[in-house]
């Protein structure tokens, strides 16, 4: 589903037939898809946050509170990075689909500024210094 088009609380429930989902990973961390999330998960669901693009955000407290719902952040890795720097280097995992700008250092906030703003087909950007 592209949440962008359809109402994707809504396709989540309708797949779980009523119910909403058990667990939800949120990791752009702007307010429209935590927000997404949580009306997703069913009662007494769990909510990781990884993402933190912005440092303050509303959340509906109602729905965490009657769904008892609980939240988590997460920052730290558990030693992720060298298998996924193996799975990258092996072929495994492609990233240059992921990549929309490779730029100079000096680019950087005009850069995130168009990722910011949701540029369409903006993903990641690769600074060199």
């Amino acid at each position: 589903f592209n949440a962008r088009t359809c109402d994707l609380p809504r396709e989540i429930i309708a797949l779980t037939h009523g119910r909403g989902v058990d667990v939800a990973v949120e990791a752009v961390g702007a307010a429209g898809p935590v927000q997404m999330a949580i009306a997703s998960l069913q009662k007494g669901g769990s909510l990781t946050m990884v993402g933190n693009v912005t440092p303050a955000i509303e959340v509906p407290l109602q729905s965490i509170v009657t769904k008892e719902l609980t939240l988590f952040g997460s920052c730290a890795s558990r030693g992720e990075y060298p298998v996924c720097i193996d799975m990258i280097a092996n072929g495994r995992i492609k990233v240059a689909p992921l990549i929309s700008v490779i730029a100079p250092l000096e680019n950087g906030p005009s850069l995130f500024e168009r990722l910011h703003g949701l540029e369409k087909g903006m993903l990641k950007v690769i600074l060199r210094p």
